[in-house]
């Protein structure tokens, strides 16, 4: 069995298509349901030749409804490229049948996300456009060689801009097919284009920069040298399969684990109705776990970037791109593929070979003890279950992981890595980019995520309270100052859990059931574990501090309803901001032992290294969610010891 082994698809067929029409609530799409809901649209006149699909995804199940009365209703984004307005609509896939349909006013609402044809739009319009060519001749630049960046143009001092799609332009060279653009950035220079009326809105030019030499092809012998020798094979396998199991497609139970592999177009991976089964009952511990949004505001103030931040969730959909991880073995181990349907632009269904991978990995000691009066010699070794894709968005590739451990612990870990967005260097001490190579220069930034968790602790009302220490000062009752103890502080409105991380405090935040209790009498509770680095960095009047304003604080804590979706509103795009979590905590409903969604922002400050350059080594940032109460006693107590033989010699 070799490292790359992977089982195929539960219910799908060699190529990956489902070969049945899911039929439980939380099944992954299939191609079929695609193709069900583009007939529906087609019937009712909802989808000309000018019309694009900008976004199709499966509607949660409604929680309040009938759970044997399956309703698969998919949103879509119609997006009219002769410049219609688009229409929000829910079908219904399982009633063959148009649920509703609302027009959107992009004025006010924001616009649908990026598609694809679109980049191709910039970069042809500004081909032929005199200024555009009068700037790269002004370069010595042939128009052949420059590749241009589609990027989303955010909301700034252009009131024309406003109800229009519009991308801005920044512009590399590509010497020849296999090079590496990023290593050629065409600075001083920035195109606005109208992509559905195809015209040049400005072109901004600040005169010529010296354009970095160097290349940064990170597969050319030039750089990598004479490659490594000294690695020995590490084979992982699993000689009687894996330990969890999948049914239905999507159903997934492992170690006292179950669970509903999701997959959206928009956010990736979703996990649904996540339990653990603690004696004869498995408790419901989220009925959902998603990551809702990511934003990568940069923080150069050139005028050619200083609008550069990218929502590469509500603007791009991190989910549609994707890879495919069949050819370079993405995971190690005894694989398990699945392999979501996404819709195209033109209401198709789009196979994601083996876009999902899960398998376990070995997880270092779980526990250990070695008693000197009893003689116990004591060790247990943990391991976890991984659930992840991966997708590219432009230059950067993110890798999304679920981890899933034996004590009941749920981590995320987001993996940042690709090629670093480049500048010219203006000077070796400037403060506000990197130089990575020769006169190559790579603007600090930031990577952000918001986490949606639809928390259910044992199907109950949840609240959350908010952990501190505290330190005790010498008194009577601490003569020598030893003590220290915690203070924990209910968040009983929405106004009240928007909240900061505190790490000198260690401030973290535990959600608890009231009216379901451990054997101590205590409600059952989860601790959410920030990691506590920089939120939003950017100046809190600025555009892109309205528009991702959830990155502003680490915590936000609303009451559940079935509208409010993402952290940052429906429509992302050209949106001055004021939509998503601001609006929802604008309620300021009581959230005390309610249904309710916590939404935690967390990531990565990026001051890039010479070390990221050509290509960057994987960095990595997340959370966890851990036990607080929620158990009796430790949940790991029957996992048995290693066996003795090949790996633990006794």
């Amino acid at each position: 069995m070799t490292s790359c082994h992977s089982t195929p698809d539960a219910g799908s067929t060699a190529a990956g298509l489902l070969t049945m029409t899911p039929t439980g609530a939380y099944a992954l799409p299939a191609a079929e349901e695609i193709t069900a809901v583009r007939a529906v649209l087609a019937e009712a006149g909802l989808f000309p030749e000018s019309m694009r699909v900008a976004y199709l995804g499966l509607v949660d199940p409604r929680r309040d409804g009938d759970p044997e009365a399956v309703d698969r209703r998919f949103r879509v984004f119609l997006m009219d490229t002769a410049g219609g307005r688009p229409k929000d609509v829910v079908v219904s896939a399982t009633r063959a049948e148009v649920e509703s349909v609302v027009e959107l006013d992009t004025a006010v609402n924001g616009e649908m996300p990026v598609i694809d044809e679109e980049f191709e739009v910039v970069e042809r319009v500004l081909s032929t456009h005199p200024e555009w060519l009068a700037a790269l001749e002004k370069r010595n630049l042939e128009v052949e060689k420059v590749r241009v960046a589609p990027l989303s143009a955010g909301v700034f001092e252009y009131p024309e801009e406003k109800g229009r799609r519009v991308l801005r332009g920044l512009a590399f060279v590509q010497e020849h097919p296999e090079d590496s653009a990023w290593a050629h950035p065409v600075d001083g220079l920035v195109a606005y284009v109208d992509v559905t009326a195809g015209t040049v809105d400005q072109i901004l030019d600040f005169g010529a920069v010296e354009i970095p030499a160097e290349h940064g092809n990170y597969t050319d012998p030039e750089l990598t040298g004479p490659l490594r020798t000294t690695q020995k094979p590490i084979e992982i396998t699993q000689p009687e399969g894996p330990s969890f199991t999948v049914t239905g497609g999507n159903h997934v139970e492992w170690e006292k684990w179950s669970l509903e592999v999701g997959f959206d177009a928009r956010e990736g991976l979703v996990l649904y109705n996540v339990g653990f089964q603690d004696g004869e009952r498995v408790r419901r511990i989220l009925n959902r776990a998603a990551i809702a949004e990511m934003v990568v505001p940069y923080g150069d103030p050139s005028p050619v970037r200083s609008w550069q931040n990218y929502f590469d969730t509500g603007e791009y959909l991190v989910g549609q791109y994707a890879n495919s991880l069949e050819l370079g073995c993405d995971c190690l181990g005894e694989i398990h593929y699945m392999s979501p349907v996404v819709s195209d632009a033109f209401g198709n269904p789009r196979t994601i070979q083996n876009g999902i991978c899960m398998h376990e990995e070995d997880w270092s000691i779980l526990s250990k003890h070695s008693d000197l009066w009893s003689g116990i010699n004591y060790t247990r070794r943990n391991r976890r279950l991984v659930i992840s894709f991966f997708t590219t968005i432009g230059n950067y590739d993110y890798g999304f992981y679920w981890y899933l451990y034996l004590d009941g612990t749920i981590e995320f870990e987001a993996k940042a890595t690709g090629v670093v967005f480049t500048s010219a260097q203006p000077s070796p001490d400037y403060p506000y980019s990197s130089e990575m190579a020769p006169g190559l220069g790579a603007p600090f930034h930031q990577h952000l995520f918001g986490a949606r968790l639809d928390f259910a602790l044992d199907g109950g009302p949840n609240r959350v309270l908010e952990e501190e220490a505290v330190r005790v000062p010498v008194s009577a009752e601490n003569p020598r100052g030893n003590a220290f103890t915690r203070k924990r502080t209910l968040l009983a409105r929405e106004s009240e859990a928007v909240r900061d991380t505190d790490m000198a405090v260690g401030r973290a935040w535990i959600v608890q059931n009231p009216d379901s209790l451990n054997r101590l009498g205590e409600p059952v509770g989860y601790k959410l574990h920030p990691q506590g680095h920089p939120t939003l960095l950017a100046d809190p009047s600025s555009s892109v501090a309205q528009r991702a304003a959830f990155a502003t604080k680490a915590l936000w804590v609303t009451r559940y309803s079935e509208d409010e979706h993402y952290p940052t509103g429906d429509f992302v795009n050209q949106h001055p901001g004021g939509a998503g979590l601001p609006a929802f905590v604008a309620q300021d409903r009581d959230i005390d032992g309610q249904e309710i969604v916590l939404w935690h922002t967390f990531g990565l400050t990026h001051y890039p290294r010479v070390e990221d350059w050509p290509i960057m080594p994987v960095d990595h940032v997340g959370f966890k969610l851990r036990p607080e109460g929620f158990f009796d006693r430790s949940p790991v107590l029957d996992v048995p010891a290693p066996a003795a033989g090949k790996h633990c010699h006794r």
